[in-house]
């Protein structure tokens, strides 16, 4: 597992990544998602905190990451890489930000198929897409193209309208599918996030009841989220506006959660994107200004740690 995660992150394709910034940004991006660290949000909670100093408290906040990012998120990183489930195929419905339709037909199981789908794939050549319609009898697509979803070859699709399969016209513009209410596809393709967690989980001696300790984690974080934000706005809020404004920014914010639940979640990860840039951009610059009073202040909390405890080691 570590020897994959090493020649991974060093051979040329990912070193051609970073060079376009592919690799760099899905790492902060999810590195933001997991910790926040550097967007500002909780030293909001942590300002909150009744502490001798403030360093005291930095140096508490500091763990955080360390523990939900270097121990939980390398675990279920070691967890999805054992299991293999990562290049694996499995039954699911696509995502319509996830899914584009080529034109003509391609497999993974031809090399030079394969290697203009990964040059695609990687945005270093363009495929032609598929505009036009197509004809479903019984879920089935007659003279399917070759369909992409999560970046890999889609097996098996089935169309369905209201749970129930489907026959009739199905029209696609630029690859994706449009002007079709109630219809979804289903197939086998490669997962990602939290499906993905779920299935390597599985894989595991705990069996089928493997997921419902992903589902239970989930629960657990989700929770907490949920009500670390609303706390976040909440001060938010009340700092601009004051505190009578603050049942209009509840309401939002479970308007918001509705919707969320069963909204694309690929849509809701590139929203959640944007919004952490806009957040993280204008405080790191609030970091930077301030950069100096704060190597102050951690110096003078060594002092005063080395004057309280003269028998401790001291950082330099």
């Amino acid at each position: 597992m570590f020897a994959l995660i090493f020649s991974s992150a060093f051979n040329l394709n990912a070193a051609f990544g970073a060079v376009f910034g592919n690799a760099i940004m899905w790492g902060v991006k999810r590195g933001l998602y997991s910790n926040e660290a550097g967007q500002g949000s909780a030293p909001i909670a942590h300002a909150a905190a009744r502490a001798h100093e403030p360093v005291s408290e930095g140096l508490v906040a500091l763990l955080e990451p360390f523990i939900d990012t270097i121990i939980i998120c390398s675990l279920t990183g070691l967890v999805i890489l054992s299991s293999g489930v990562w290049k694996e195929k499995y039954e699911n419905k696509f995502q319509a930000a996830d899914l584009f339709v080529l034109k003509g037909t391609y497999s993974d199981k031809n090399e030079q198929d394969i290697d203009k789908l990964y040059h695609f794939l990687a945005k270093k050549a363009d495929l032609p897409l598929f505009t036009g319609e197509l004809n479903v009898v019984n879920g089935v697509i007659e003279n399917q193209p070759t369909m992409i979803h999560s970046r890999s070859v889609a097996e098996d699709v089935k169309v369905w309208l209201n749970n129930q399969p489907y026959s009739g016209k199905i029209n696609f513009n630029n690859g994706k599918l449009v002007g079709q209410t109630g219809i979804s596809l289903t197939g086998k393709s490669l997962l990602h996030s939290a499906p993905l967690t779920t299935v390597a989980f599985t894989k595991s001696w705990f069996g089928d009841y493997g997921k419902y300790v992903v589902a239970f984690g989930l629960l657990l974080f989700a929770f907490s989220t949920a009500i670390s934000w609303s706390y976040y706005g909440d001060r938010a809020v009340t700092y601009l506006w004051g505190s009578g404004k603050v049942i209009y920014y509840h309401i939002i914010y479970v308007i918001g959660f509705f919707l969320a639940s069963f909204t694309d979640t690929t849509i809701i990860w590139t929203l959640s994107g944007i919004t952490i840039a806009l957040m993280t951009i204008p405080n790191l610059f609030g970091i930077l200004s301030l950069s100096k009073e704060m190597k102050s202040e951690v110096k003078l909390f060594w002092q005063e740690w080395a004057r309280r405890y003269p028998d401790e080691k001291t950082p330099k």
